[in-house]
């Protein structure tokens, strides 16, 4: 029997988990998913709790739950990838063998890769809306806000869901433009790219948002290091703020850094056509929304026969779309 091994039960790996139990033969192929983690996060639901939407506890669920019948589920840590054995180290000393890889570990944010982010405020007036914990320290800074400047921040690109900063910025207008108070709040808009959109065609249509809602953009602002109350950019642009809400450098799990297939960020050198990892083809990886559907097409392709797929095979020369 052959053996499908993902890593990583997020939303990317439990969706993977799920079709390819639906399609393949259980004869023939065994799926087990790996994480570290017993819960499982929806993290789109993080936007939601800095205004008291949803709270933390909303967001946790158990991993186990989402994972399909017939899916081995281990809940283990992935030490390293040993990819010219096609075998998985386990932090515990066990082994698994697999015949294809889906790594699906992510993104984390590394607050620390910027000077001055840490020790000058992290969760006391700076704080990130990628994490729960994150969204949670927010949830508790907001209400008792009581005016001044607000910055929505990115430090560099790539990130994960590049619309979520713009999410926040609406979010924010929208919140203290409910408690009566926008007046007294200042947001600006800071970003290392030329626009606040990455799309071209998503500016044109949708650039003017910002300016009629009051926030300012500034564009082209490459973060060197934060002073209390301050960034600076390295040509030395200075934004002032009473409250950051910045997205940290985003970089991919130390699992890639310590078997050797990450690049300077962690994250896996991949064909954009297939998404396979370019140092070993039945390794895939980068599972963004728009592109999980392009591993399973291609994972198919490695000789699993499924009725009805044939068509969706030959356009299998589509360009996966750029997604953090």
């Amino acid at each position: 029997m052959k053996k499908i091994l993902i890593i990583g039960a997020g939303t990317a790996g439990t969706m993977m988990a799920v079709h390819l139990s639906r399609k393949l033969n259980r004869k023939e192929w065994s799926i087990t998913i790996l994480d570290k983690d017993e819960n499982h996060y929806y993290q789109p639901g993080y936007l939601f709790i800095p205004f008291g939407i949803y709270t933390k506890q909303d967001v946790i669920r158990k991993g186990a739950k989402y994972i399909p019948a017939g899916v081995e589920y281990l809940l283990a840590q992935a030490d390293q990838i040993i990819a010219e054995q096609n075998r998985v180290k386990l932090k515990d000393g066990r082994e698994i063998a697999y015949d294809i890889l889906i790594i699906a570990t992510g993104t984390n944010i590394h607050p620390e890769e910027t000077q001055g982010m840490v020790e000058n405020g992290w969760r006391e007036n700076i704080f990130d809306i990628y994490t729960a914990d994150g969204a949670d320290a927010l949830s508790k800074k907001l209400p008792g806000f009581k005016g001044g400047k607000i910055a929505i921040h990115v430090v560099e690109m790539p990130i994960k869901c590049p619309v979520a900063p713009l999410e926040i910025a609406f979010m924010i207008d929208w919140f203290f433009t409910n408690k009566g108070m926008r007046k007294d709040v200042a947001i600006d808009f800071v970003t290392p790219m030329a626009g606040a959109f990455s799309k071209p065609a998503t500016a044109k249509v949708m650039g003017h948002l910002l300016k009629e809602r009051g926030i300012n953009l500034v564009t082209d602002f490459g973060t060197e290091r934060v002073e209390y109350g301050k960034l600076v950019s390295y040509d030395k642009g200075t934004v002032d703020y009473d409250l950051l809400i910045t997205t940290p450098t985003n970089m991919g799990d130390a699992l890639m850094a310590r078997s050797g297939l990450g690049d300077d960020l962690n994250y896996v050198p991949t064909d954009k056509h297939t998404l396979q990892a370019k140092a070993k083809d039945n390794i895939f990886a980068h599972l963004g929304k728009m592109s999980m559907k392009f591993v399973y097409w291609n994972i198919l392709l490695k000789g699993i026969p499924v009725p009805g797929i044939a068509s969706k095979m030959g356009r299998m020369g589509k360009i996966i779309p750029q997604t953090a």
